[in-house]
């Protein structure tokens, strides 16, 4: 199957997109990457009359740490998340989720703007902004507005941007000294979607977590920041401390059906990854020599 026919205007500014968007309302849709869109036009999910392209507008891209704020243009791509030293450097959880995201090929094409707009509720790269506390940067007619991500994503493919708005920018906080990170997924095939996924940051205190961030995803409508990490921070771990934890976040979760996974399967695999997570965390080389670095 083919897309519907449609209008195409190659966007020259961001002024030129925002202009185009407020012209045409809901019949008009950004393409970035185009990693998600062109596929969902193809299957006729969606039938715009009129494709923004935005792929050429430089100003969208790149990285840039600014004191403790570490910035990323909408239309940089994954591969070159995956590439960047100060990427690695101040927000390690993204590289390591990076590798997740589907293939190379994608990789070479898809954005973080695209990624974040489209709101896959398995994506790796929303649950992400949420655990890192991460801000969304968007223009529309009415100016900028910054947006906390764990507000902007509101169910399954829907975000808080308007029709007439861009997502431009992510701001994200450095990593700070004692932290720590943890990100895994279970899917069928690395590269396939998520059945369950798992990014965490955590701070340290000495042996303890003095914060603990857990980001879960394909588990419900949007990326979960667990309320049952609470459990854990600043108190030692112990098993019958993890199994309520466990016990919590199990209560948390609203998982779906689907031909992957049984909300049941989700749920146990939810819980593995908290387990996991924990551990693995907690064996940190630099907590055995008396305390993160």
């Amino acid at each position: 199957m083919k897309a519907s026919a449609f209008a195409y205007a190659r966007a020259t500014s961001v002024l030129n997109a925002l202009e185009l968007l407020a012209a045409h309302g809901d019949k008009a849709k950004v393409l970035s990457g185009g990693q998600s869109l062109m596929p969902a036009m193809n299957l006729r999910l969606i039938s715009p009359e009129l494709i923004v392209d935005i792929g050429e507008l430089a100003e969208l891209r790149g990285i840039a740490v600014k004191g403790d704020v570490l910035s990323i243009g909408a239309l940089t791509r994954h591969a070159d998340l995956l590439k960047s030293p100060e990427i690695a450097a101040h927000v390690p959880l993204l590289t390591d989720a990076i590798t997740h995201v589907a293939h190379p090929a994608i990789r070479n094409r898809g954005t973080i703007g695209g990624s974040l707009a489209h709101a896959d509720p398995a994506s790796e790269l929303p649950a992400c902004m949420v655990v890192l506390d991460a801000t969304i940067i968007i223009r529309g007619p009415r100016g900028e507005r910054r947006v906390a991500a764990r507000e902007f994503f509101t169910g399954i493919y829907e975000t808080v941007l308007s029709p007439q708005e861009l997502l431009v920018a992510v701001e994200l906080p450095v990593a700070r000294k004692g932290s720590a990170y943890f990100f895994h997924e279970f899917a069928r095939r690395h590269g396939d979607y998520a059945i369950v996924g798992l990014a965490a940051q955590a701070i340290f205190d000495g042996s303890l977590f003095a914060d603990l961030r857990l980001g879960f995803f394909a588990v419900g409508d949007r990326p979960l920041l667990a309320r049952a990490a609470s459990k854990l921070v600043n108190i030692t771990i112990t098993p019958e401390l993890l199994s309520d934890a466990s016990a919590a976040l199990s209560e948390e979760l609203d998982p779906q059906e689907d031909h992957r996974a049984s909300p049941a399967m989700r749920r146990h695999l939810a819980k593995v990854l908290l387990v996991r997570c924990v551990s693995t965390l907690r064996s940190r080389p630099d907590l055995s020599a008396g305390g993160p670095a």
